[in-house]
């Protein structure tokens, strides 16, 4: 996986069959000592602070690169 960029949407898999996908928008990069999550406006208006584990997410639109 690409490392993720503010602007970018992302697709989240879910663990229940049958259920869509989560979509958001992510807004903000958060860069720990050995960990990088993401702050996601999802596309139901709540934010969180997430951490993708391999395989879970992937980048539906790439976010504007800046001029």
């Amino acid at each position: 996986m690409r490392r993720m960029k503010p602007g970018d949407r992302i697709a989240v898999e879910t663990e229940r069959v049958g259920q869509p996908e989560h979509q958001g928008e992510v807004l903000e990069i958060i860069e720990g000592p050995t960990t990088v999550s993401y702050r996601v406006r999802w596309d139901d208006g709540h934010e969180s602070v997430f951490m993708p584990a391999a395989g879970s997410v992937r980048v539906v639109e790439q976010g504007a690169t800046p001029a």
